[in-house]
C-alpha cells in the first residue's frame, strides 16, 4: 500500500469514528437520562463537554503537530481516544461520563488537528480535492451509521455497547496507522510551542461557551476579554500558536472558517433535536429514531465526494454558497415543526439537510486548504476542525439556552412535551438565521484559482 492510500485509509477511519460516537450518542441520551436520573441540561452536557473539549484542544495540538510531527500527534490521539471511548462505557454515573467525555474530547482533537493535515501533505493540490471529499464522506458515513447502529446497539445491548464499539474502532484505526504511515511530518520544525497563547485560547473558549450554555454572565464577559487579550496578544508572537495574521492578509481562509463556523453552530443540534423529538413527542424507541435520523447523513456520504471532486473543477466558493443556501432553507422548513408533523415531511427535510451540508463541507474545506502554505497545513487542518466543533458546540449551548428558558432543570417527562416543540421551534429560527448570514461570508470568500 502506497503512502497516499494508507494515509486516505487511516484518516477515513478516524474520521469516521469521531462523528460516530456523536450521532450515537444523541440517540442513546434519553437511555443514558432514564438510567442517571439527569435533566434536560445535564443530558446536554454529556454531548457537549466532547465538542466542548475538542474544541479547546485542536488548535493547540494542531500547532505542536506542525512541530513535533503529524503522525505522533495523530496516533497517540488514536490510543487515548480508544481510553476515553472504553472507560466512558463503564461510566458508573452522569458526572464520570462527562469526565470521560472530556477525556474523548481531547485525543479526538488529536485526530481532528491532525487527519486533514496528513492528506495535504501526501496530495498534491490538483487531487486534494477528491481525497478531502473521500474523507469527508467516511465523516458523513459515521455520522449515517451512528443513529441507525447507535440506536440498535442501544435499544438491544444498552447504551454502553455504543462506546465499547466506537473503543474497538479506534483499535482498528491505531493498528492500520502504525503498521502503514512510515512518514513523518513536522514542516515547522524548528519553531517554538506557544504554550501561554495556547492556555488563554482554551480557557477564552471554556468562559465563552459554559457562560453561553448557562448564562453565566461573569463567564462571557471573562471569555470576550480574553479573546481580545488572545487575538492581541498572538499577533504579535514570532510563533503564535494560532496565525491570527491569516485571518488578517487571507481573505479565503478568514471567510471560510467563519463560513463554516456559523453552518456548523446552524445544523449540528439538528440530530440532537430530532432524537428527543421522536423519542419524545412521536413515541419511537431509539432504533427507529436512528432508522429516521440515518435520512440526513446518507445523503451527505453519497454527495460528500461529488462535491468536493466538483470543487477540483470549479470555484470552492460557487458549490459551498450553494450548499449553504439550501441547509438555510431546510432550516427554515424546520421551525414549522408541530406534535402533529408529518413523519414523511420530517424524513424528505432531513434528505434535504443533507444534500445542503454536502455541498457545503467538502468545497469549504478545499478553499481552506488550498488557501495556505505547506507550512500552515497543520494550522488550517486545525482551523477546520476548530470552527467546526466550536460551531457544534455553539449549536448545542444555543438548544441548552432555550431549554433554560422553557423547561429549566426538569426531565423531559409529557407535561414538559409542549415546552419541548417550543424550544426546537425558537432553535430552528436562531439556525435559520444563522446560517443565512453564512451564505454571504460564503460568497464573499474570493477566488481560490487565479
Amino acid at each position: 500500500m502506497d503512502i497516499r492510500n494508507a494515509a486516505l485509509l487511516a484518516a477515513c477511519i478516524s474520521s469516521f469514528l469521531t462523528p460516530f460516537i456523536g450521532s450515537a450518542t444523541n440517540v442513546a441520551l434519553p437511555s443514558i437520562g432514564r438510567e442517571f436520573e439527569v435533566d434536560a441540561i445535564t443530558l446536554g452536557w454529556v454531548a457537549t463537554s466532547y465538542l466542548l473539549a475538542a474544541g479547546m484542544f485542536s488548535v493547540p495540538f494542531g500547532r505542536i503537530a506542525d512541530i513535533k510531527g503529524r503522525k505522533k500527534v495523530f496516533v497517540a490521539g488514536l490510543a487515548t481516544f480508544t481510553l476515553g471511548s472504553v472507560l466512558s462505557a463503564i461510566a458508573p454515573s452522569a458526572e464520570s461520563l462527562i469526565v470521560f467525555r472530556v477525556l474523548q474530547g481531547i485525543s479526538g482533537a488529536m485526530i481532528f488537528a491532525t487527519a486533514v493535515a496528513i492528506l495535504t501533505s501526501v496530495y498534491p493540490p490538483a487531487k486534494r480535492g477528491k481525497a478531502i471529499g473521500i474523507n469527508t464522506g467516511a465523516v458523513y458515513t459515521g455520522l449515517s451509521l451512528g443513529p441507525f447502529l447507535g440506536g440498535y446497539l442501544t435499544q438491544n445491548f444498552g447504551w454502553r455497547c455504543v462506546f465499547l464499539f466506537n473503543g474497538f474502532l479506534g483499535i482498528l484505526g491505531l493498528l492500520i496507522s502504525l503498521l502503514y504511515l512510515k512518514e513523518e511530518w513536522a514542516d515547522a520544525r524548528e519553531e517554538r510551542f506557544d504554550l501561554l497563547g495556547s492556555v488563554i485560547y482554551a480557557l477564552m473558549l471554556l468562559s465563552l461557551i459554559y457562560g453561553f450554555s448557562e448564562f453565566k454572565v461573569p463567564f462571557l464577559i471573562a471569555g470576550f476579554i480574553l479573546l481580545f487579550a488572545f487575538l492581541i496578544y498572538e499577533s504579535r508572537r514570532e510563533y503564535p500558536v494560532f496565525e491570527v495574521r491569516l485571518l488578517k492578509r487571507n481573505l479565503t481562509f478568514s471567510l471560510s472558517s467563519l463560513a463554516a463556523l456559523l453552518n456548523y453552530a446552524a445544523t449540528f443540534a439538528v440530530g440532537f433535536l430530532m432524537s428527543l423529538y421522536l423519542q419524545y413527542i412521536k413515541g419511537f424507541d431509539a432504533q427507529q429514531a436512528g432508522l429516521i435520523l440515518i435520512s440526513q447523513p446518507v445523503i451527505m456520504a453519497l454527495f460528500a465526494p461529488f462535491s468536493g471532486w466538483l470543487s477540483d473543477r470549479i470555484e470552492p466558493r460557487v458549490v459551498a454558497s450553494a450548499g449553504m443556501a439550501a441547509t438555510t432553507l431546510s432550516l427554515f422548513l424546520f421551525t414549522g415543526i408541530t406534535m402533529e408533523t408529518d413523519l414523511k415531511m420530517i424524513i424528505a427535510n432531513l434528505m434535504f439537510l443533507g444534500f445542503g451540508l454536502a455541498l457545503f463541507s467538502s468545497p469549504n474545506t478545499n478553499a481552506i486548504m488550498n488557501s495556505v502554505e505547506r507550512k500552515f497545513f497543520g494550522i488550517a487542518s486545525a482551523t477546520v476542525a476548530t470552527m467546526r466543533l466550536v460551531g457544534q458546540t455553539l449549536s448545542m449551548a444555543l438548544v441548552m439556552f432555550v431549554f433554560s428558558l422553557f423547561i429549566g432543570r426538569a426531565e423531559i417527562t409529557p407535561e414538559y412535551y409542549p415546552q419541548l416543540i417550543q424550544s426546537a421551534k425558537l432553535s430552528f429560527t436562531i439556525f435559520t438565521a444563522l446560517c443565512f448570514v453564512g451564505i454571504f461570508a460564503s460568497l464573499g470568500r474570493g477566488k481560490v484559482r487565479t
